[in-house]
């Protein structure tokens, strides 16, 4: 199905007028589940309660309040909301342009894909193409929704894309945060850091190669469980953090690495038949490890059989 337009609106560019239209750049694909009565399968309605009055409160009852104290609210109807909403209007001011490499991805909140409307071809040509050769991005207020957004416009895949942004007192300080300043690094820690980090870089970033495995393995279960299969569940391995030799664990990793490069051809030959196999049936899970045992546990063990006799 072709993309649908959220709506429309005009970037103000000087005295440059370009109608655009905005669309949809991503949502999210994550799994969702409804709420249903263990007794009889249905699903749940949600519905506002009054814990003083105790009774449920039909919808054409409630008001909004802000919490100015604890449990001290003042009322707001729908028509002063409405009042303190911002102007409606559907102009996108560009107010300057500045290089991406100065904003800090922090910032970006959502992302819309802005397409040339009727009549708006060539002065949205000119914006985009001008943008790429200065590399520069633009920044504009725009109210969406009744709410004034800050908004990035920035070219990309030969057009616009634009950012809906946080405003800077909505993201926090992450100086209040420690970052480990007060760490020693042994001589040789940060060698061998930059070593693994050389090793693991490529020259680009490729999203398709990263999925979603938790979601499938949901809609596998669904398959099976609508299929009305036998569903056997294992509980995940519980992986606990170590303390660990930091120069080690670095040495080890890139001894790892270099070992996997070694055995990637013979993993290419023999993957062929796999894959075909799993197309056939339905993916199964890998087998879980069975966690090493520590010498702690072989003593609580002990401990726990000499008490039983």
């Amino acid at each position: 199905m072709p993309p649908h337009s959220l709506g429309s609106g005009t970037i103000s560019f000087g005295l440059v007028s370009i109608p655009v239209k905005m669309y949809t750049a991503a949502s999210p694909a994550g799994v969702s589940f409804n709420q249903l009565h263990a007794k009889c399968g249905n699903r749940l309605r949600q519905q506002m309660f009054c814990p003083v009055d105790n009774e449920v409160v039909d919808r054409s009852q409630i008001v909004k309040g802000y919490e100015f104290q604890k449990d001290q609210y003042v009322r707001f109807s729908d028509e002063e909301i409405k009042s303190l909403e911002g102007e409606a209007s559907r102009i996108i001011d560009i107010a300057e342009f500045v290089p991406l490499s100065t904003v800090d991805p922090i910032y970006f909140e959502k992302t819309y894909y802005l397409g040339p409307d009727k009549g708006g071809e060539k002065p949205y040509r000119l914006l985009a193409d001008a943008m790429a050769k200065t590399e520069q991005v633009a920044l504009a207020k725009f109210v969406m929704r009744g709410k004034e957004s800050l908004v990035l416009i920035r070219p990309a895949q030969g057009g616009l894309m634009l950012h809906t942004m946080y405003f800077a007192d909505e993201v926090r300080d992450f100086g209040e945060i420690g970052k480990g300043e007060s760490a020693a690094l042994k001589e040789g820690e940060m060698g061998l850091a930059l070593r693994l980090i050389e090793d693991l870089t490529h020259a680009e970033f490729k999203p398709e190669q990263y999925q979603d495995d938790y979601r499938q393995r949901v809609l596998d279960l669904v398959n099976l469980k609508v299929e009305g299969k036998e569903v056997t569940t294992v509980a995940p391995e519980v992986h606990r953090a170590q303390v660990i030799d930091l120069m080690d664990a670095l040495k080890q990793s890139l001894a790892k690495r270099a070992g996997s490069r070694a055995e990637a051809p013979e993993r290419k030959v023999a993957a062929a038949p796999a894959q075909a196999g799993a197309t056939a049936t339905m993916s199964k899970k890998p087998p879980v490890k069975a966690a090493k045992r520590t010498a702690d546990q072989d003593k609580i063990e002990k401990k726990a059989q000499a008490g039983k006799k």
